[in-house]
């Protein structure tokens, strides 16, 4: 019920905070198979905007579900519930002027767009972390493809769950083509050519 519920508004404003900052606030989402280098990515990127002297945080999907989602399963049901969390989160994290990466595997369209829809026009960058299924199963950093294909994981994105590849993502990159740092330059380059960044 939020019939009670008033929005309180603050004297410090989003312009301000943005003002403070010297950036153009907001959501870098890497999305990709598991095992296709989306937080390595992020995790590169983030450490170039720190350099470059830019405020940003780095909501990862394992991360995120050891504190604030950790009462969700990876259910269909609770799937589209952890990317509607982090959505809102992103939200809040933009409007203290941040540049916010988040690194989900977030298979399905429907999701990404509805997190796409709560950010202002531009300020949700899709950033598809292309990788083929064959080479994702190779890398297997965490064992994960292997318990799926044992039977002991259900419901795996990409082997018994689908997953939905944008059509239209902001940035492409191909983690079988380039090196970590050449992708994060291209986030970096795009950050840098939409004004974002200076």
């Amino acid at each position: 019920m939020t019939e009670n519920i008033v929005w309180h508004h603050h004297n410090v404003t989003h312009e301000d905070r943005c003002k403070q900052k010297n950036q153009k606030p907001c959501v870098l989402w890497f999305t990709g198979l598991s095992g296709s280098g989306k937080s390595t990515v992020a995790n590169a990127v983030e450490s170039l905007l720190l350099e470059n002297g830019n405020h940003s945080y780095l909501l990862d999907g394992d991360n995120v579900r050891h504190g604030l989602n950790k009462d969700l399963s990876f259910s269909e049901e609770d799937r589209v519930e952890n990317i509607r969390r982090i959505g809102e989160v992103t939200k809040l994290f933009t409007d203290a002027g941040l540049i916010v990466l988040s690194a989900f595997i977030s298979p399905f369209k429907q999701d990404r767009q509805q997190v796409r829809d709560l950010h202002g026009s531009g300020d949700f960058i899709e950033v598809f972390v292309d990788t083929p299924l064959e080479v994702c199963e190779q890398r297997d950093p965490k064992g994960l493809y292997k318990k799926a294909r044992a039977g002991d994981i259900k419901n795996f994105t990409g082997l018994d769950s689908p997953y939905e590849a944008p059509e239209a993502p902001e940035i492409h990159l191909k983690t079988d083509e380039y090196s970590i740092d050449e992708l994060a330059q291209q986030v970096l380059q795009h950050l840098g050519a939409n004004g974002f960044i200076s």
